[in-house]
């Protein structure tokens, strides 16, 4: 965490205490744990990926997460970043997680009850670029894979103040964009380039 404070990708001491809090080590598969804290995205099955972690604490960071907020996250994965945002928005808040992949999401879940986060944080199988709108609004939504354009029903499931962090581009570059819903008003931010996974779905790219 030290480097990443040195690099200035962590800012905060809250969001160094979250990411020190959750065990990395329990959400990448068992051949990669001794990459488990090396800043470097993982794979994860599925040609999926665990961020980063200079990723986690920029987006983290980004979205100005506070206690007993509620928030969306598209993009499960393993459920690592869903607990530090979990741990961020306690002991009130709510995470959603929403993964694609059947057996990713299954995993996510297990991985979350390793490591003490299953009653904070509910993982659902659904395309993930059309939001949740069961349990809309979200005061902050976090989308971690590629979008080729900002989702409307994302926008859509935003309260009036809330923000949304999504990678915008290629399938191979985009740039992280952080919108902040302000009555009728949407005002956008470009936070820098960056490469995940894509986002598929009906409001993502269309793969074969």
């Amino acid at each position: 965490m030290r480097r990443l404070q040195r690099h200035g990708y962590l800012k905060e001491e809250r969001t160094r205490g979250a990411m020190e809090s959750v065990p990395r080590h329990l959400f990448v598969p068992e051949n990669l744990l001794s990459s488990a804290y090396v800043d470097s995205p993982l794979p994860i099955g599925g040609g999926q990926t665990i961020s980063a972690p200079h990723m986690v604490a920029i987006m983290a960071e980004a979205a100005d997460l506070k206690g007993g907020q509620r928030i969306l996250e598209v993009g499960a994965g393993s459920g690592y970043h869903a607990a530090v945002m979990a741990e961020l928005v306690r002991p009130e808040g709510e995470v959603i997680t929403i993964e694609r992949i059947p057996s990713l999401a299954e995993r996510a879940r297990l991985n979350l009850s390793a490591a003490g986060y299953s009653g904070m944080v509910e993982v659902v199988v659904a395309d993930g670029s059309l939001g949740f709108p069961e349990k809309a609004p979200f005061d902050r939504i976090v989308v971690t894979c590629g979008a080729p354009e900002i989702p409307e029903p994302l926008k859509e499931q935003l309260v009036d103040g809330g923000k949304l962090i999504v990678p915008v581009g290629s399938m191979g570059y985009q740039e992280l964009m952080r919108l902040t819903q302000n009555g009728d008003e949407i005002s956008v931010e470009n936070l820098g380039g960056c490469v995940f996974v894509p986002l598929v779905g009906e409001h993502g790219f269309h793969l074969r």
